[in-house]
């Protein structure tokens, strides 16, 4: 066998793998109740002159920052741009946290700063159990914020704190990280339409 076709294989098999997650997704009707009341909360944060703030680690980083941008610019209408902000952009916000506090209180020290009452925080981890985001969830609950997970199957110790957790049905990092950023398309879209009145 080639290498071409092995790599073939191993593309089909990943492709299905990915396929087959978001078919679970699809298939859960309370999953998708939580998405929907996921970007319904959004809206009425919004709607009441308050903001979308989100962290992750690494690939979730990534994804806080996609959305937040996808806020602020557009994501398929025309609009005022959305107050969403990534905990995870200012690399000097970042190291000083870290050097000065630990880098577990790199999300829970910046919304202690930005967020006020009727926020909504929205912290991304595949295993649920990233020290600070969990530290962030716990700040954000004390302050009044509406606290959302983003995690893979298991919720770990971030679904305790949250208002509503969206479980993905998966345990593979890529996986999960694959069905948050496609959720994460499909809430942009909900708020929009909601706010822009399509």
């Amino acid at each position: 066998m080639t290498d071409t076709v092995k790599n073939i294989a191993t593309i089909k098999t990943l492709l299905q793998d990915s396929i087959d997650t978001k078919q679970r997704l699809l298939a859960d009707d309370a999953m998708l109740t939580h998405i929907a009341d996921i970007a319904q909360c959004c809206v009425d944060a919004l709607r009441g002159d308050n903001k979308l703030l989100l962290a992750g680690n690494g690939g979730s980083a990534s994804d806080a920052q996609h959305i937040a941008a996808e806020l602020v610019g557009r994501f398929e209408l025309e609009r005022d741009g959305l107050p969403a902000m990534a905990l995870t952009t200012n690399a000097s916000q970042l190291t000083a946290l870290s050097n000065d506090y630990g880098y577990d209180a790199v999300f829970s020290r910046q919304l202690q700063a930005f967020a006020k009452k009727g926020d909504v925080f929205f912290g991304l981890s595949t295993s649920g159990n990233s020290t600070n985001v969990v530290a962030a969830a716990e700040v954000a609950k004390t302050r009044g914020l509406v606290v959302i997970g983003m995690t893979g199957q298991s919720g770990g110790k971030l679904a305790a704190l949250c208002d509503i957790c969206l479980k993905v049905p998966a345990d593979n990092t890529a996986r999960i990280q694959e069905a948050h950023i496609m959720v994460g398309h499909i809430l942009c879209a909900l708020i929009e339409r909601a706010l822009v009145g399509e």
